[in-house]
């Protein structure tokens, strides 16, 4: 495996620091029991304020526009989505030497998906594909002229090819090399989306997902949130389904081969990203970026 890296200083999260934010900024929860809540998230640490309240602050600065983002949109999109999405209740502001914006959102309760539990799930494939297609169809029906662009407007799958192919060469012997490159190469290749943008999750795998009683009940972390290439969501076919519930999957999204292919490129991409930051000091990591990557490759 390769080493671990840190792009950046992360503050220091603790319990007195979230006691002191909230207290002053939310009296309304100033009495209200402090947990942590674990595993920590690559992108925030989150402490549960009672039953229903979780304080969510970013660790890192790629990860500070979460916070008002989802204020905004999510009360938008929530009611025209057949799977519960967090619901904001406020947006905290800098202080006690901590740098950034941070949320305050209602828990949502669950387990995390996995693929043991789903993988295989015709029904889970079928309920994620209705979900893309809701989010999809968000933008014509819903959305103010103009407000489609500019920050929520996605980059494209360019963007990532130094980084994908620093990547490539940093893992070869994990995985080969030249089979990533081949599709790395297609994928850029690939005919790019020559629709009206549409709504992308942007980061939709499985620890974005949770499940109540055996099924699929919420999907969370809408930090990547945005408009255009909905490619980008193809991504879930390759962290959680088998190849039989992933077909089935295709099907009803209707997708075609271009952004197929494009997917598995993100895909990739992502999983790549993933794999060179933190396998090395993280097994569950290591264990679910080598198979987003691995089945990539399979398509």
């Amino acid at each position: 495996m390769v080493a671990g890296r840190t792009a950046d200083i992360r503050p220091r999260i603790d319990e007195v620091l979230v006691r002191h934010l909230a207290d002053t900024q939310f009296p309304q929860w100033a009495e209200l029991v402090l947990e942590p809540v674990e595993p920590t998230g690559s992108d925030h640490v989150i402490y549960r304020l009672g039953e229903q309240p979780a304080a969510r602050l970013p660790c890192h600065a790629g990860a500070i526009g979460q916070a008002r983002k989802e204020y905004e949109w999510l009360p938008r999109l929530a009611p025209h989505l057949p799977l519960a999405v967090p619901v904001p209740m406020a947006v905290g502001e800098p202080d006690f030497g901590y740098p950034w914006p941070w949320a305050v959102s209602r828990w949502l309760k669950g387990e995390v998906a996995t693929v043991d539990a789903l993988g295989d799930s015709y029904e889970a494939a079928i309920e994620l594909a209705g979900f893309l297609v809701a989010l999809q169809r968000f933008t014509r029906e819903n959305t103010p002229a103009g407000n489609t662009g500019g920050r929520l407007a996605g980059r494209p799958l360019s963007d990532r090819d130094r980084a994908t192919r620093i990547a490539i060469a940093e893992v070869n012997g994990a995985f080969d090399a030249t089979a990533m490159t081949d599709l790395w190469d297609e994928a850029l290749s690939a005919p790019g989306w020559d629709r009206s943008p549409v709504w992308f999750h942007g980061d939709f795998h499985t620890g974005n997902l949770l499940t109540s009683d055996g099924r699929l009940s919420a999907v969370i972390d809408f930090g990547e949130l945005g408009t255009g290439d909905p490619a980008r969501d193809l991504m879930i076919a390759f962290t959680l389904m088998s190849p039989t519930s992933r077909a089935a999957f295709r099907d009803a999204l209707g997708v075609d081969d271009a952004t197929w292919l494009r997917g598995r490129g993100w895909a990739l991409a992502t999983g790549l990203k993933a794999y060179t930051t933190y396998a090395a000091v993280d097994p569950r990591v290591a264990a679910q970026t080598s198979r987003q990557i691995t089945q990539a490759l399979i398509g």
